[in-house]
């Protein structure tokens, strides 16, 4: 792996100042900066091959739908996935989310089954099933975290049932860091003949995932966390279940055949792929799994766990803080999220601001895991492989400057 400072070359932002000040960028949860490399990507298909895939038979057509089709290959390669049908382009993991729940729950599941979640989710990975079982007459049960904010496996084993259908867990947390035992959770869910479905938003930027070992039937992420362009993701399904979910969006593209009394589609992937599609977005996610595969997601992976061990023990010297989730940085990965003990977290990201270090205030998309913790918000410092232990110690430096300022 390159050294930071060489790889953060590839960034403009990071170049950048803000409010006077050298940026410091500790909001990558909420999306990653891009490197030269994704954006030179989105701008050579507009200079030098802009057109349409799947229609035109003309030269400058076929080589964007080789492009298009070719990311397609490169998402499967870099999850593993069985074979490149079961990778779907859609606009991010929240609308990855909510195929499924319109597309298979709608239609393979029945009055009195029962949808099991987590305290842990990102709104995305709770309000679909709700929708959906509002509709259907279904019932929405969520498992409990143990004190350290890890999943508690024994009260998955307790609320999985016979009447479980599905099973929605995130894979990391992106509040918490927590990383969930999918495997294992995986194990827990097919011996009740459930579906398990797997949030990948914080995990696949930032550690190896594999399809094939996951044991995981549905597994979604978006491509603008992991160095891709934002409208962009993926939803992989294994392909027996993807013949059992229905199009949610019905007109050109997808079609086999059109008359005046019926309609006959694609076959599986492009029959969920309706309209002229985010073509540049679908370019610049295969420009961003390059980059990411030629640092190599192992690399990735241990140099996040070294900024999360370091962020975690420098922390712990600002004596009014107060850290959620696990403390072992072997089971945490990518944020930390904490508070201040008197102060709203609104007012501290105020004041980081102001010496341009950028952290997310707020509740993260994740009201019932703050109704859990017992807080109505926290800061959230998130961190990738072009951020630098100068940085961490800029933010500590600047937490303190908050404690006097507040006098606490």
């Amino acid at each position: 792996m390159k050294k930071t400072s060489d790889l953060r070359k590839d960034f403009p932002l990071l170049e950048t100042k803000m409010n006077d000040q050298p940026l410091t960028y500790l909001d990558s949860a909420a999306t990653s900066q891009k490197p030269k490399q994704v954006i030179d990507e989105i701008t050579d298909y507009y200079n030098k091959y802009n057109s349409n895939i799947h229609r035109g038979v003309y030269n400058l057509a076929v080589e964007t739908t080789d492009k298009y089709e070719n990311v397609r290959h490169k998402v499967a390669n870099f999850i593993n996935a069985y074979r490149d049908e079961e990778v779907l382009f859609t606009k991010g993991t929240t609308q990855s989310l909510n195929w499924i729940a319109q597309g298979y729950v709608r239609y393979n599941l029945h009055e009195g089954d029962e949808i099991v979640t987590t305290y842990m989710e990102h709104h995305s990975n709770i309000v679909p099933w709700q929708a959906i079982a509002q509709e259907k007459n279904l019932k929405v049960k969520y498992v409990t975290l143990t004190e350290e904010g890890k999943l508690d496996l024994d009260d998955l084993k307790q609320k999985v049932t016979d009447k479980t259908k599905i099973v929605a867990v995130t894979h990391v947390s992106n509040v918490l860091g927590t990383i969930n035992p999918i495997k294992e959770i995986a194990a827990i869910v097919h011996q009740s003949n459930a579906i398990l479905v797997v949030d990948g938003a914080q995990s696949v930027p930032h550690l190896p995932v594999d399809m094939q070992d996951l044991e995981a039937d549905f597994y979604v992420f978006s491509g603008h966390k992991m160095l891709g362009p934002t409208g962009i993701g993926v939803l992989w399904g294994k392909y027996e279940l993807l013949e059992k979910m229905h199009p949610l969006e019905y007109g050109g593209e997808m079609i086999d055949s059109v008359t005046t009394e019926k309609s006959t589609f694609k076959e599986i992937p492009w029959n969920f792929e309706g309209g002229t599609q985010n073509i540049e977005g679908v370019l610049g996610l295969g420009a961003a799994i390059d980059y990411l595969e030629e640092i190599g997601m192992e690399n990735v992976a241990r140099n996040d766990k070294d900024l999360q061990k370091y962020a975690l023990e420098k922390l712990a010297n600002i004596k009014t803080i107060e850290i959620y989730g696990p403390q072992d940085p072997d089971q945490r990965c990518g944020v930390v999220s904490f508070n201040l003990k008197g102060i709203h977290p609104h007012d501290v990201a105020t004041f980081l601001d102001a010496d341009g270090i950028a952290v997310r205030a707020g509740h993260h998309c994740a009201q019932p895991l703050m109704d859990w913790l017992g807080v109505s918000a926290t800061l959230r410092a998130s961190f990738y492989f072009y951020n630098t232990y100068e940085e961490i110690d800029k933010l500590v430096d600047s937490l303190k400057k908050v404690e006097e300022f507040f006098q606490i």
